[in-house]
């Protein structure tokens, strides 16, 4: 599973073997089936959980049973719930699997060691933590000033990969629309795609 995690890495930072056999060393390694949780509402996170394979989300669930998705993770991406990880205080979310999924676990205490001690591996984390927050601003400039179509569509030219591994109902609450809007909406963009 290490294999994976070093791949991505190597490609966004400029570590040495040294380097790789610490980071190694501090891993933890899941495997999860569909639908088993990573993270409930109510526990503290502790961790920085990096997708080796799967998809996950990452969702509420309102007073009236209605699933609220904030993301999506996939293979090379991130998940966890930074504010509980930083503050330790219980997580809002929930965390589960859509697939079967393989993750890599580092508390917080091994991933600030590894920040502070392998500076090309805090650079690494930085600039994530960067475009993560600009990924954040979009979504939210996105839902709050796009309609259904123009939302669904930036779905698809942001996240292709996600399209066909996400049941449609989930796309639909993580672009908060409903799975009526959202299939009137993949109607009609299939026919204009076929009219044009």
């Amino acid at each position: 599973m290490f294999e994976a995690f070093k791949k991505y890495i190597l490609e966004k930072a400029n570590v040495t073997e040294a380097d790789l056999e610490k980071i190694e060393a501090v891993c933890q390694y899941k495997k999860l089936r569909k639908r088993q949780f990573l993270l409930q509402e109510g526990d503290v996170w502790k961790y920085n959980a990096f997708i080796v394979k799967g998809c996950l989300r990452t969702y509420t669930i309102d007073d009236k049973g209605t699933e609220h998705i904030l993301n999506f993770a996939i293979e090379n991406w991130w998940t966890g719930d930074r504010e509980s990880l930083q503050t330790g205080n219980p997580s809002m979310y929930n965390i589960d699997t859509l697939e079967d999924a393989e993750v890599i676990l580092i508390t917080k205490a091994n991933f600030d060691q590894l920040c502070s001690t392998i500076p090309a591996f805090n650079d690494m984390v930085n600039a994530i933590l960067q475009r993560s927050f600009v990924a954040s601003q979009s979504r939210i400039h996105t839902f709050l000033s796009l309609g259904a179509e123009e939302k669904y569509l930036k779905f698809l030219e942001k996240y292709p990969q996600l399209a066909t591994r996400v049941p449609q109902g989930m796309i639909a609450s993580y672009l908060g629309i409903t799975a009526e809007t959202l299939s009137r909406v993949r109607k009609q963009t299939a026919k204009n795609q076929r009219s044009s």
